[in-house]
């Protein structure tokens, strides 16, 4: 069953950068409404649990280290067909792969420091959604 709602993290990188305003209004411009934002960091035991997935991976420690390091956006969009228009919004993970005018084009500098997270399926979004927003903090 397909859902309307994705997950968004916008990465330290971004955030760094100051690319937060323009990379949300890519994503307000290509239809998504934003229905929870918040500007939060993710300490150690969150960005490891957040992550699990990739534990057994030869770059967890660099990415837990990455997702760290400063502030991130949490974000959860609606739209219709929401992840799968999202994971096209973004681009592919290695920015030079990226197709030209997606997110991880126009911001990313390297796989590693990609800008955005997207949530690959609606089963992830909404559990990465929960992780980082309450029912109340969700409208």
């Amino acid at each position: 069953m397909t859902t309307n709602r994705t997950f968004t993290m916008l990465k330290p990188d971004s955030i760094e950068k100051g690319n937060i305003g323009a990379i949300l209004e890519k994503i307000s411009a290509s239809g998504f409404k934003i229905v929870a934002l918040k500007l939060t960091r993710l300490s150690k035991a969150e960005a490891e649990s957040f992550y699990a997935v990739h534990n057994e991976r030869p770059f967890f420690g660099e990415l837990v280290e990455f997702m760290t390091r400063g502030a991130i956006v949490a974000a959860v969009l609606e739209k219709e067909n929401a992840v799968e228009d999202f994971r096209t919004l973004i681009g592919a993970t290695n920015p030079a792969d990226a197709a030209e005018g997606t997110i991880r084009k126009m911001f990313a500098d390297s796989m590693g420091e990609n800008a955005v997270h997207g949530s690959d399926s609606d089963e992830n979004a909404k559990l990465e959604a929960e992780f980082h927003f309450s029912g109340r903090e969700m409208f």
